[in-house]
């Protein structure tokens, strides 16, 4: 047998009781980067007597509950040791209400830890992420295995439970732990954002700058122009009987230059250069918007600081005038002191 071969049910019971009915797996698990980076961003900052972390799992469910996704995710505070372990359950329950308040479409999907082991405490907690009333139940709570060795590729597992093989007297620390398939969704923007933190893992100050519009096309050009001529290498290496051919790359190519519109060189010339000319009246809008933004602010601090001096000008030509006239009383007074010992 391979060594990635394991039981798969199509419908696992989970903790249930009498009287109710057990709910269908998730088909597919998706996961959004977003949530990896909570993940191990939890992980550096754990303490280092601590071997793994974990945390509570939100997303959305589909309403037959065959697809999930994973979007958000928040560390959940835990001791553990060889003989018990121990989950803040207030702090998971308060977090949680925050949490749906925020975001009131996201519901509890299940856990995550930053290890591949599956244990006794792994069944505890499991169990509790997926009991009735705080829990995920109907649903089976989703495990999330994420591993963070360093010097090794990250590598994700999803779970589910159920409680095949399991006595009464066990059920609440045991369970047996499903594989489910999962994937890493994320889109265009997403992808250039990990594209550029990835950049960084090649440079000693783990920086990096961000790009322009102008760069970002042209590496997305210098991008498809590699694929292209290794594309066209492929496809040479096979005529010449070089390289095997694969049917369902052939098959692949087909599919992908059919979806290519039928245009003319001239018509795509025109568009790309009208593309770029859009691009760069972005660009000079955005720069001469900024440079209006930068004048104003500095007049605004000329205008004010103008007013600060005036203001203690004036002030000062006040405090002066008043001075003056203090004086001029004190020289009167004196005079009409003098003009009687005169006269006398």
């Amino acid at each position: 047998m391979a060594q990635d071969s394991f039981l798969h049910l199509a419908r696992p019971l989970g903790p249930v009781q009498i009287g109710t009915q057990p709910s269908t797996a998730p088909l597919n698990v998706s996961v959004q980067p977003q949530a990896i980076f909570a993940i191990l961003d939890h992980s550096l900052r754990r303490p280092q007597d601590q071997e793994r972390v974990i945390g509570t799992l939100l997303g959305v469910r589909s309403e037959d509950g065959t697809e999930v996704e994973i979007r958000n995710c928040y560390a959940v505070p835990h001791t553990e040791t060889q003989e018990q372990v121990e989950v803040d359950m207030d702090y998971q329950k308060q977090m949680l209400q925050l949490h749906l308040r925020a975001n009131p479409k996201e519901v509890l999907l299940g856990w995550y830890a930053t290890s591949s082991d599956l244990n006794t405490f792994s069944a505890l907690i499991q169990n509790f992420y997926g009991q009735q009333g705080d829990g995920t139940w109907p649903h089976p709570a989703i495990h999330l295995t994420v591993s963070t060795v360093p010097g090794k590729d990250i590598e994700a597992k999803t779970y589910i439970s159920a409680p095949v093989g399991v006595t009464a007297e066990r059920a609440a620390d045991s369970c047996l732990f499903i594989p489910v398939p999962h994937e890493i969704k994320y889109g265009e923007a997403d992808r250039s954002g990990l594209e550029l933190i990835s950049g960084a893992k090649d440079r000693e100050d783990r920086s990096q700058m961000l790009q322009t519009d102008i760069e970002s096309l042209e590496r997305a050009i210098e991008q498809v122009l590699e694929m292209i001529e290794r594309v066209s290498n492929y496809v040479s290496n096979v005529l010449d009987e070089e390289a095997e051919p694969s049917s369902a790359l052939g098959q692949f190519l087909m599919n992908t230059l059919s979806l290519a519109p039928k245009v003319d060189a001239e018509d795509i010339e025109r568009d790309f250069n009208n593309h770029i000319q859009d691009v760069l009246l972005v660009s000079y809008l955005a720069n001469t918007i900024r440079t209006q933004i930068d004048l104003s602010n500095r007049l605004a601090t000329a205008a004010l600081t103008m007013g600060t001096e005036t203001n203690t000008t004036q002030e000062s030509g006040q405090k002066g005038n008043q001075n003056q006239k203090r004086g001029n009383n004190n020289n009167q007074d004196r005079r009409q002191q003098n003009r009687p010992a005169t006269e006398a």
